[in-house]
Order: C-alpha cells, then structure tokens, then sequence
C-alpha cells in the first residue's frame, strides 16, 4: 500500500539546477574554517509516529537519541551551533527539515531514525544520498519517505518530484564534493556502533528525500528495528538511548578531526556515565512506555487471562513487555499500545500469535477504560 501510494504522490524530477561550483565552494569553507554548525534531524513527530513496535514507536526514540546527541555536542563544542529541526513531539515536514539546514548553512546534517522489517531483522545502518541496490534498501526509503502523506496538499506540493535513477545520479552529480565526507562520517558512525557489539549493516545508498534536498554532508541513522521484540526493548531502554548518543557523538568527534586535519582523543559525552548510573539507581522502574492521553482510542493485544494477579516479568510473557488490567474479576496482560492504529495493533497480534500466543486478540481503550472493539474502530477513524 506504501509503496502505490508512494510512487505516485512521490514521483519527481530535479528540483532545478546548483551551479557547479556552489558545492564545491561551500565544501571548501567547510574544510578551511571547520564545523560550524550541526543540524540534527530526529525524525517524523507529532501525528507521524514513523513505524511502530509493541511498547513504543520511532518519534519517540529518536527524540530522546537526538536530544542528547545534541546535548553532547554543546558541550564539547561551545563553538559550533547545534540546531534541531524539532526538539518535541512535533510534525515538522520534510522539505522544511532540509530548508531548515540549508538556510542555516550547516556544515553537516544527521537524521535519526528507527527501521522496520520482519522480526528477525536487526542492527545499525546509516545512509547517504544514492541509488538503492537492493529490494530492501528501496523500502527503507520509501518508508521513510511517506512521511509526506501526513502533510497537507502533498500531492500538489511533490508533483514535480520524480525519484527515478536518473534524478538521482544527476542530484549526486551536483552534490558529488559532499559525498565522499558523507560517507566518510556514515562509515564512522557504523565502526562506533560495532564497537559497542551493535549489529553493522553498513554504510548504504537510497532516495531519501530529506537527504535529496540537503546541500552539505548528510547521513540518514537506522538505529534498529522496532519490529523486532529484543531490538525495540533496547531502544526503548532510556540506558541504552543513551548509549546510543554517545556512539553517534564518538564518530562525529572523529569527523571533527578529520575535517580540522587533527588528531584528537575521542570521549564520552559530558555526564554520560552518571546519567546512566542515574537511570540504573533508579530499581523496579519500567522502561517508559508509550503514555496515554485522555480522549484518545489506544488498541492493545490481550494475550493472557488469569483469575490471580501476575508479575509483569512472569515467565510465561515469554520478555515481551506486558501491562495489566483488571475486568470481571479478572487478571488480564496486553501487550503493545497503538493509537488510532487499528491495522498495525492487527499485525501486531499475529506476531504475538507466533510468538506462542495463540488466543491473542486486539482489544480497544479509551481513557484508561477498555470499550468495544467496533465502537474503538469507529472512534479512531474520526
């Protein structure tokens, strides 16, 4: 479905000419007076969630990753502006994101995202602008990409866009004096994430529009899949968004050194292990979970019934995360919180299925209260 809608809402064509050697300029002051500012991009926000796990989604993670990669940079670099093109749970559009660094004439763009695929699926990857070369990448793309469906007139607004090879190659073209520091700051990103025994997907290409319209180096973070239960636990561990941070902040230092033709210590980020140790002290708290909001249609999977109360960490939950609630004098567990999402809470439960929850079954709340699930679907189409 993503995909048809993708291909024709987003279909277009270069976005007018570069003269040729603005890139090549715009490189060159890079390289002679160094990093001067910095645009993290966490994606999606708002009423774009970006995909979806049981217990939390990718605005969510990547808010909280970018945020104290941020928070990491200030501090080293007192000299080098940090913007962000949004620092709440905020829908900023695409082509503003890329308006956003190139106004500010960034000297490097970082996009923080969250990957989907099937539940065996893990690891990092990160991108730079270029033609897909696998089924694979083309869908993280266009996954990415249909973060335009959730903007107003965005047929009108991309119908002059067409994502073909040839568009690509000739943006790359125009770009080209970026694309060796892109790479270069991808890969080191994707070395930093295997030094701390995070899968490595690699350094990889595709039509990302945000990166499309950028003029600096910029790259495109994956940081594991939500769709996969262990991957989307560790994401959603305040400790390990943490360390996450702190991997990115590590390989733009080197990056930083590189471009100033220096040899530098590469360290954690200001406060980073007290934060942690902070997090860690704080025993027999839950991971954040996605919070309710009054008014709101929520859909759960119901996996398990007990006419006495439970540990959430009981064995039988086989890790996945559960909350409880009580009805008819009875113990019940879900698993999962979708707002609004009534065909993703239904995935959702067919994984739970495999999962060895053979009863699973898609139920609806709103404001704490569990309703009928016709009346949920009805609500959540409003």
């Amino acid at each position: 479905m993503w995909s048809n809608i993708f291909k024709t809402i987003v279909l277009f064509t270069l976005i007018g000419c570069v003269h040729p050697t603005f890139g090549q300029e715009n490189l060159d002051e890079v390289l002679s007076s160094g990093i001067k500012t910095v645009v993290i991009d966490p994606g999606h926000g708002g009423k774009d969630p970006g995909c979806h796990g049981g217990i939390t989604n990718e605005k969510t993670v990547v808010l909280a990753i970018g945020l104290k990669l941020g928070e990491y940079i200030k501090s080293k670099y007192p000299e080098i502006e940090v913007i962000f093109t949004r620092d709440s749970d905020e829908f900023i559009e695409l082509d503003r994101r890329a308006k956003i660094a190139n106004d500010n004439h960034a000297d490097v763009f970082i996009s923080i995202h969250a990957n989907a695929a099937s539940a065996a699926a893990y690891g990092t990857e990160t991108y730079v602008l270029g033609l897909h070369r696998t089924e694979s990448q083309q869908e993280v793309a266009e996954r990415e990409n249909s973060t335009i469906l959730f903007e107003e007139n965005s047929a009108e607004k991309y119908k002059d866009f067409e994502l073909s090879p040839d568009a690509i190659i000739a943006r790359q073209l125009q770009l080209n004096v970026f694309l060796n520091q892109s790479i270069s700051l991808a890969s080191k990103i994707q070395a930093q994430f295997k030094a701390i025994n995070r899968r490595d997907r690699g350094v990889k290409q595709a039509g990302f529009l945000v990166l499309y319209k950028t003029t600096m180096p910029s790259v495109l973070i994956e940081t594991g899949f939500l769709t996969n239960p262990g991957e989307e636990k560790f994401l959603n561990d305040p400790v390990n968004q943490i360390k996450m941070a702190n991997t990115i902040f590590k390989a733009f230092q080197e990056y930083v050194a590189e471009i100033d033709g220096v040899n530098t210590l590469v360290e954690n980020g200001k406060g980073y292990e007290a934060s942690i140790e902070e997090i860690k002290a704080q025993e027999g708290e839950e991971n954040v979970i996605l919070k309710e909001e009054e008014n709101k249609v929520y859909f759960k999977i119901q996996i398990e019934t007990s006419r006495e109360k439970l540990s959430l960490n009981d064995k039988r939950f086989k890790n996945v995360s559960v909350s409880e609630y009580q009805q008819d004098g009875l113990f019940k567990y879900t698993a999962g919180l979708f707002e609004n999402d009534f065909e993703t809470a239904d995935k959702y439960k067919k994984e739970m299925r495999a999962l060895g929850f053979e009863h699973a079954f898609v139920v609806g709340f709103m404001n704490g209260k569990r309703i009928p699930i016709a009346e949920a679907i009805k609500l959540a189409k409003k």
